[in-house]
């Protein structure tokens, strides 16, 4: 049995943490469904930044909406849309057949709303209708603004994947903004089936302390950090609160492992994806970090709904000097950050393209 296979035979679903033009025309995004047990598809700034600069293959859907008179965010989420739309409904069986609970794509709102709450809610609301797909997700990150969006949205019964999360704390806010939007839709005699994600970063933890921890504890906080929120996620699902939700009709929102590619070269390249096997979780992975699983990753054991040693582990951090508090708002800022350079240079990027070309000189009149 592959080892994609026996991970999604566990309950944990397997996204892929990419789009690409070329992705979709090929036929590799089919493939990865059929033959890796690929159950749905995340995308960020970043990817589109090197999905549209790396080559050719938008060029011509960019010189179309830039003469339809285009521009900017614009034109970029129309492009956006074009490939998730395509991948939405390549999904939508699974969807259909898990009853909305997997087969999802998911897109961004522009990072540089994190901070305004009205906006983003007026963003997600706007690409959602626009999509007209059921089975795409908004991604808002969960900064202090993006999470009072989220509420709304929910409410507003709009599917949300809350991203740039790193710690527990962040993780039960964006819980919390759920269950409490799911709330509002009971009773206000609304139907409760929402759609959520909350993705869980991973891999930054251990680039973000390599050069202040010993080498022994390198490649260990990201999971030890997962280990303690996949703790508080069954533990809210087993809440009394979680239970009559679950009662009225209301689906999990369900954890989310992001940033599992390996980013030490001396670690196995499929660390966060064996170690972090927990049925009724995702792991979005990059195409990479996929085929490497595929090909030789192991399934030993899932996580133990009790957290295992992940305190014992993060004490040893503290020993060391690492706050892991102030670490995990640290890294979140600096997640957003990047963000918002990868759209600044997407955007410039997008315009770039949309340069008119030099004429080309006209042959003399030899008339």
């Amino acid at each position: 049995m592959k080892p994609t296979l026996a991970l999604h035979r566990l309950g944990q679903s397997i996204w892929l943490d990419d789009i690409t033009r070329t992705l979709l025309t090929s036929g590799t995004l089919v493939r990865y469904i059929a033959d890796f047990s690929v159950t749905g598809l995340t995308s960020n700034p970043t990817i589109f930044e090197q999905a549209i600069g790396n080559g050719e293959s938008y060029d011509a859907s960019i010189r179309v909406l830039d003469a339809a008179g285009l521009a900017g965010e614009e034109l970029f989420f129309e492009l956006a849309l074009e490939d998730l739309t395509e991948a939405a409904d390549l999904f939508r069986p699974i969807w259909d057949a898990t009853g909305g609970s997997d087969g999802w794509v998911s897109l961004e709102v522009s990072p540089l709303l994190a901070e305004n709450t009205l906006h983003t809610i007026q963003a997600a609301n706007r690409l959602c209708r626009k999509a007209e797909r059921a089975n795409l997700m908004i991604k808002v990150p969960g900064t202090p603004e993006g999470i009072c969006a989220v509420e709304e949205l929910i409410f507003d019964g709009i599917p949300v994947n809350v991203t740039l999360l790193f710690s527990r704390d962040h993780y039960l806010a964006a819980a919390e903004a759920y269950m409490h939007g799911l709330e509002r839709r009971v009773a206000a005699g609304r139907d409760p089936k929402g759609a959520s994600v909350a993705s869980i970063f991973v891999s930054r933890w251990d680039v973000g302390v390599k050069q202040e921890v010993a080498s022994p504890l390198h490649n260990r906080l990201g999971i030890a950090m997962a280990m303690r929120t996949y703790k508080s996620y069954c533990a809210l699902l087993a809440s009394e609160r979680w239970k009559r939700l679950a009662a009225a009709g209301a689906q999990p929102q369900r954890l989310l492992w992001a940033s599992t590619g390996t980013k030490d070269p001396s670690a196995p390249d499929t660390l966060y994806v064996q170690a972090l096997a927990a049925s009724g979780t995702i792991n979005t992975m990059p195409q990479k970090t996929l085929i490497a699983f595929a090909d030789h990753g192991k399934l030993e054991q899932a996580l133990p709904p009790d957290g295992g040693y992940a305190e014992v582990l993060i004490e040893e951090f503290w020993r060391e000097g690492v706050d892991d508090s102030a670490l995990a708002s640290r890294l979140q800022r600096e997640g957003l950050e990047s963000f918002r350079r990868s759209w600044n240079a997407l955007l410039a990027k997008v315009q770039e393209k949309c340069a008119p070309q030099s004429a080309a000189p006209c042959p003399a009149d030899l008339s």
